[in-house]
């Protein structure tokens, strides 16, 4: 039978509300929820109420001082991942970091070095790299590398809402207390400052963008073709709501794409273009749960035609492997797969993006 790992949320929002707490539901025999955090008392009342059992708290420092609990998930704001994550490893607990793992580069040593200090099991949360779909299109494209001519990261999607709403029922409150929400603003604009010269639009909203949306794609596109040797171009318009980008590979260039609009779709996908071989990976909303991405493989089958196969193999949620992989890293010691110092070259990408904008 398999060790119960006790997790604290730290954050109780739609994230956690739709995917995590699902997820851990349904890995009962890893897992029990033991400990809730979130500013929103109407939130933490309510999400509480579907987690019988756990401690409540308003506070995330008084849920690390719980000693029910093993490990957290860090899904508040962005600008609290880091320290967050260094206070729990600091207080003995394993951390689960949704993404984007932290804002600044400065915040990434800083998480290192705690990780280092504590031996704690840290992992980030890029569930699209634990698709089984996804890894098999990693071990294809291993093996034709050295023939790779083009690839293209492509995320356009619609609004969140347009899924949430229909399929979900999230918790919300409007009251945070105003000094939460001015701290919150006060941090996330002065890391946008160390990041990036600015908290102004339009320019802190595609970082943000990309520290969002885009950390899934980066982190997706490091796996399956390796990091770029530089960032050849990065624009946006829409204000920010609309990024390209091209990455220097030497032998080949990847074209990047993102943006949000009002077309209730989600189109993301990962596409190597080889000499006889196109692999792609298409992923669709994870706010609704257990659809799985789609591997398609396209080579041709005579002088005049192509033979495309396209398929997954298993209804499997992308987090829950995610939170298995976790679950065998804090009991088997196996190594994180979505590390750290993986995480740091998002943000390294990211930097020489933004001196391209």
């Amino acid at each position: 039978m398999s060790k119960i790992i006790n997790v604290g949320i730290i954050g109780c929002g739609e994230a956690s509300q739709i995917l995590h707490i699902p997820t851990l539901r349904e890995l009962s025999d890893r897992f029990a929820i033991t400990a809730l955090c979130d500013p929103s008392p109407t939130v933490l009342k309510g999400v509480g109420a579907v987690v019988p059992g756990a401690s409540l708290y308003d506070d995330g420092s008084s849920l690390l001082d719980d000693p029910s609990v093993d490990a957290v998930l860090v899904a508040n704001p962005n600008t609290f991942h880091a320290p967050t994550a260094i206070e729990a490893m600091q207080k003995g607990k394993h951390v689960l970091i949704e993404k984007p793992m932290c804002m600044t580069l400065t915040e990434a040593d800083a998480l290192a070095a705690a990780e280092a200090e504590t031996g704690m099991t840290v992992q980030i949360g890029y569930m699209r790299r634990h698709a089984p779909a996804f890894e098999d299109a990693v071990k294809i494209v291993a093996g034709i590398r050295d023939q790779i001519n083009f690839a293209r990261v492509h995320a356009i999607i619609g609004p969140n809402s347009s899924f949430v709403e229909p399929t979900s029922n999230v918790v919300r409150g409007d009251d945070i207390p105003q000094w939460v929400l001015d701290k919150t603003r006060e941090d996330t604009d002065a890391k946008l400052v160390e990041a990036i010269g600015t908290s102004e639009r339009p320019r802190a909203l595609v970082y943000n963008l990309l520290l969002g949306l885009s950390s899934h794609d980066v982190s997706a596109m490091r796996e399956l073709i390796g990091m770029p040797k530089r960032v050849l171009h990065a624009g946006f318009r829409r204000e920010g709501m609309f990024i390209t980008a091209a990455f220097d590979y030497g032998d080949f260039i990847c074209h990047f794409e993102t943006g949000i609009d009002a077309i209730a779709r989600f189109n993301a996908h990962l596409e190597v273009y080889a000499q006889d071989k196109i692999v792609r990976i298409d992923y669709d909303t994870p706010y609704i749960r257990h659809q799985p991405a789609r591997l398609t493989v396209t080579t041709p089958n005579t002088a005049f035609g192509v033979t495309s196969c396209s398929g997954h193999q298993t209804r499997g949620d992308a987090f829950v492997v995610e939170w298995k992989r976790f679950h065998d890293a804090i009991t088997l010691g196996l190594p994180a797969k979505t590390t750290i110092a993986d995480a740091r070259q998002d943000l390294e990408i990211f930097q020489q993006m933004m001196q391209e904008v």
